[in-house]
């Protein structure tokens, strides 16, 4: 099966040329497949964070091989993979990064190492992957090499999956552990609607938000005009995961942090 699009997410940056080097690979190995840039500002070895962003954005993608590269294990024995998932395919580290996209697009259908010398650069380094091993891989697979000419198979038991990120409604507190923060400011949990259902708040309460040290009050709402100005809101966002927001500022900034577990409160 071809492929017209390549998706790529990154936590390469755009100030160097890795990402322009891994297009270059793929624009000589398949001048016609398209890349799509999911992200290349994912935080540095945050392989969470890389495969939280790709996993909320593969669903609204066409069919396409999902190249991903959030690596700070490269040149170790951790497996580079390819694997199937509908219509699609996901390229590789195999260190948890690709499987919540893989969940999104329902479930491993079939994996495999990325092995086979035809299909990589001739000369590999050991630290850049994204250009010798993935990036080619990622072009073979968009002109129609078929997964299993790559490798051995790898079964979807063995496939490296992170520990799910913490979130619990328990003594009329909701905690959650922060999954992103987006350029905004915003901060992403790992609760959904549910949790926040089950803490029983009103639209509109009084809430209490603290990371730490940092407690900041705000309210229930549903969009950042519910709250003035300046002021914090709590509500579930396009993802479909409770968020911490200030209107026209950033969360991250009013609680001082980017990481770690966040706990809500109804006041009164």
């Amino acid at each position: 099966m071809r492929y017209d699009w390549v998706s790529f997410t990154t936590d390469y940056g755009t100030s160097d040329g890795f990402v322009a080097a891994c297009k270059g690979v793929i624009a000589r190995i398949a001048p016609g497949a398209r890349v799509l840039d999911v992200t290349h500002e994912v935080e540095p070895h945050d392989v969470r964070h890389g495969g939280t962003i790709l996993a909320q954005t593969v669903c609204y993608l066409p069919p396409a091989v999902h190249l991903a590269v959030v690596d700070p294990g490269v040149g170790s024995s951790r497996r580079p993979v390819v694997i199937v998932a509908g219509t699609s395919l996901l390229v590789g580290p195999d260190n948890g990064l690709l499987l919540p996209a893989v969940d999104a697009l329902g479930g491993v259908s079939a994996a495999f190492e990325l092995v086979e010398p035809r299909y990589r650069l001739p000369d590999v380094s050991m630290t850049f992957h994204g250009r010798d091993v993935f990036a080619p891989a990622a072009a073979h697979l968009a002109i129609g090499v078929a997964p299993d000419e790559f490798g051995p198979p790898v079964p979807a038991e063995e496939l490296l999956r992170l520990p799910a990120p913490a979130s619990d409604v328990a003594g009329g507190r909701l905690t959650s552990e922060i999954v992103s923060v987006d350029r905004f400011g915003n901060i992403q949990l790992a609760a959904g609607r549910d949790e926040l259902t089950a803490l029983g708040l009103a639209h509109g309460q009084a809430v209490r938000v603290q990371l730490r040290r940092s407690v900041v009050d705000g309210q229930l709402g549903e969009t950042f005009a519910d709250v003035p100005a300046g002021s914090l809101l709590v509500h579930v966002d396009s993802a479909g995961h409770v968020a911490i927001a200030v209107n026209g500022g950033s969360a991250a900034e009013a609680l001082g942090g980017r990481v770690g577990e966040l706990v809500i409160s109804p006041i009164g």
